[in-house]
């Protein structure tokens, strides 16, 4: 079930990078993309938040950080529902 997980979510991230996709996120909702692909890739966010200057990193550590503790596996799934709707 994982691999098969894995495999859908990878084939959806090429997908997306290649914008072969319909939906267009908002800015909120590419935060959480951003958020549950960096948690489906590299696991709780490490690190201290970038400076008040860097107003787009800042957020992307803060959508991040929210999501700790959820499983990379639980993170793809909810990318793949973003798209896919399943």
């Amino acid at each position: 079930m994982a691999d098969l997980l894995r495999s859908k979510f990878e084939d959806l991230v090429h997908r997306v990078k290649d914008k072969q996709v319909n939906k267009q996120p908002t800015q909120t909702e590419k935060l959480k993309l951003y958020a549950w692909y960096k948690q489906a890739t590299e696991g709780d966010v490490t690190g201290e938040a970038p400076s008040g200057f860097d107003i787009v990193g800042k957020a992307k550590h803060k959508a991040w950080s929210e999501i700790k503790g959820m499983s990379q596996e639980m993170a793809m799934q909810k990318y793949l529902d973003f798209f896919t709707g399943e």
